[in-house]
């Protein structure tokens, strides 16, 4: 984790009545997805059985021309995946989907969350003979269905037996030569839902804004611990492992998903509004500007200016041609990063008392480079809020929060928050609050990163980098003085 909190992933899914351009479609909707991740990109291609991928490191645009997607084929069936690890390096060999190659066919698999038990069941499948050729936890999700398929009459038997036997976040997409399948864990930490075209396509996708991108109209979600199987006969749902306590990620209200995308019944942008104005409602400022950081603090900002009746205005200028894996080539460079991804706008905040609205603090070192470029910008005061309560506690389920003690309101007050970052005063939405603003009496949701109330056992190792350390500390990969 660096300054910013880091994104989910993002999976979708195409079963088609007919052979077709699915790779077009899987591309489309990767790229209304790329807000969930931006290391790398995938698509495989299902051609009566036979699998043709790509994936690499990159934005989807990157990874993917039309020169390429051509060379994909036609099919009925296509999975694809933008990644953010939160297991595992960032390397080619960590995107995404996982293709396996089995004694009873081929498999695909594309993975949203993180497993809470991945080192304990790799090292198992690892005593067993596996060989692993990645260093996430989606690989290991991948063999654990594969060993059960070989003693299942079919795939979704595999896929339901393997539920049990998989602690953590995972929302799933899975091709079979005949067969694409969605399933969600108990929980439903992360979202998965469906959808069809007027052509007859089914689409599965992390979000119901990737359906629109494809022209899909929303059916439902995916509930959890359920399976839903596409095939040419129809819709099957298997529902062995539905009735678990919900704890569905309120973060992806507060900053994952898009806007435009609605999460368990619940408008993200509705949501978003909700939050502004239980802020205005805890923290009445004298001001005269409402400013939101771009992109994902604008809507809060706007909820905040409508029941404060303190004019909101645009303070804060996106480069939108700078992506979120914007490399940075040295300490030095790091430094002037957000002047480059951010501009204030000095007619707006010049000589004003600002009130300035974000989705987050984490470390507190991105507020304190925006603070500071308002009152370069001639803001006379800057008071910050944040539409997420304070982060107290890692998350293992899927956002890449791994450290407590680089999270700055773990180890400060508000007091010592607002010297840190240079701001007049700082302020978070509150726990109560932010059971809030789904609409709903608050239960079903996910809040252990900010009341440290974990929804399942705790993983012994955590570390993003653990099956890499793993490796490399391992006596038998270790090399020999005499090695050729």
């Amino acid at each position: 984790m660096e300054n910013l909190i880091h994104e989910e992933c993002g999976v979708f899914g195409v079963f088609s009545p007919e052979t077709r351009d699915v790779a077009s479609l899987v591309y489309f909707g990767l790229f209304a997805l790329q807000h969930r991740g931006q290391e790398s990109a995938g698509i495989v291609v299902n051609d009566d059985g036979v699998f043709t991928y790509r994936k690499d490191v990159g934005l989807v645009g990157e990874v993917f021309d039309s020169e390429k997607l051509q060379k994909l084929g036609l099919g009925n069936m296509a999975l694809g995946h933008v990644r953010y690890g939160t297991t595992g390096g960032g390397e080619r060999r960590n995107a995404q989907p996982v293709v396996v190659n089995h004694l009873k066919g081929n498999m695909a698999l594309a993975h949203n969350g993180n497993l809470v038990n991945s080192y304990e069941l790799r090292t198992e499948l690892e005593n067993q003979g596996s060989i692993f050729h990645s260093t996430s936890d989606t690989e290991v999700i991948a063999y654990t269905i594969t060993k059960e398929r070989l003693h299942s009459k079919n795939i979704e038997d595999a896929v339901a037996a393997s539920i049990p036997k998989l602690d953590g976040a995972y929302s799933l997409v899975i091709m079979s030569p005949s067969k694409l399948i969605a399933v969600r864990d108990v929980h439903g930490f992360r979202p998965l839902c469906y959808g069809q075209r007027e052509d007859g396509t089914y689409i599965v996708a992390s979000e119901t804004c990737a359906l629109a991108a494809v022209n899909a109209k929303f059916i439902r979600d995916i509930e959890p611990g359920e399976v839903v199987v596409f095939t040419k006969d129809g819709i099957k749902s298997i529902c062995d492992h539905c009735g678990a306590k919900k704890s569905f990620c309120v973060f992806e209200y507060l900053y994952i998903a898009r806007p435009d995308s609605v999460c368990e019944g619940c408008s993200v942008h509705g949501a978003r509004l909700r939050v502004g104005e239980l802020l205005a409602d805890a923290y009445p400022i004298d001001a005269d500007i409402v400013v939101g950081v771009p992109d994902s603090g604008t809507d809060a900002a706007i909820g905040y200016s409508h029941r404060s009746g303190i004019p909101y205005d645009i303070g804060l200028i996106k480069n939108k041609y700078i992506g979120r894996t914007f490399i940075v080539p040295g300490q030095g460079v790091r430094e002037e990063m957000v002047s480059i991804k951010l501009n204030v706008v000095p007619s707006v905040v010049k000589g004003k008392r600002v009130i300035l609205v974000d989705d987050s603090i984490v470390r507190g070192t991105t507020s304190a480079k925006i603070v500071k470029r308002l009152r370069e910008g001639g803001a006379t005061e800057v008071h910050v809020l944040s539409s997420a309560p304070p982060f107290m506690n890692p998350c293992y389920y899927g956002v890449d929060i791994d450290s407590r003690e680089s999270l700055i309101a773990a180890n400060h007050t508000k007091q010592e928050i607002a010297k840190i970052i240079g701001a007049d005063s700082v302020n978070f939405l509150s726990i109560e609050d932010v059971k809030k603003i789904a609409g709903t009496d608050g239960s079903g949701f996910c809040y252990a990163c900010f009341d440290g109330n974990y929804p399942t056992a705790l993983p012994t190792n955590s570390e993003k980098s653990r099956f890499e350390r793993k490796i490399s500390t391992n006596p038998k990969f270790a090399k020999k003085d005499n090695d050729n």
